[in-house]
């Protein structure tokens, strides 16, 4: 499953390679997606669950998740700079825009996780590791998306060269 994981990871680098026309996008993109690891080895510790096959489940999920986050801000922001505003405008009005979206997929996820993580039920307790991996993961990545990535954007505009930006 780890070599399927990291074959998976580089596919979804060319497509978004590919996409967005730039591989430090791609590279933004992908690199919230440890934090999320992080996230989900915290919610087993909070919760005492050792890490199991549905625990990488729910990582793999989680990776998934918060890539759809992170594309959904991340291409707001190029919208709003191929529009014309100034990388910072963009991006603070991107983060504005999408803070709802962004939010919503990861608070309405979590919701769907706690009937499993409450649940105490020996049927439960099979399934409870992916929902621990998916809803703590995903509790810290969303946060990291909402700030770290337009962070990484505006650090990667500036390193590949992208229009100056006005720092207030």
């Amino acid at each position: 499953m780890t070599i399927g994981f990291f074959v998976v990871v580089g596919a979804m680098f060319l497509l978004l390679t590919i996409q967005f026309g730039s591989c430090w996008q791609a590279i933004l993109i992908l690199s919230i997606i440890p934090f999320g690891f992080i996230g989900a080895i915290l919610g087993h510790i909070v919760m005492g669950i050792e890490l199991t096959l549905f625990s990488i489940f729910g990582i793999v999920a989680l990776a998934g998740v918060v890539v759809n986050d992170s594309i959904v801000l991340v291409d707001f922001i190029n919208r709003r700079v191929a529009d014309g505003l100034p990388i910072h405008e963009a991006i603070v009005d991107g983060g504005r825009r999408r803070f709802r979206a962004v939010l919503l997929t990861s608070v309405t996820t979590v919701a769907g996780m706690l009937p499993i993580l409450l649940e105490r039920s020996k049927e439960a307790q099979v399934v409870s590791p992916m929902a621990t991996s998916l809803a703590f993961g995903l509790t810290l990545s969303t946060v990291l998306v909402l700030v770290l990535a337009p962070v990484m954007y505006l650090i990667t505009a500036r390193l590949s060269g992208g229009q100056e930006v006005a720092v207030d």
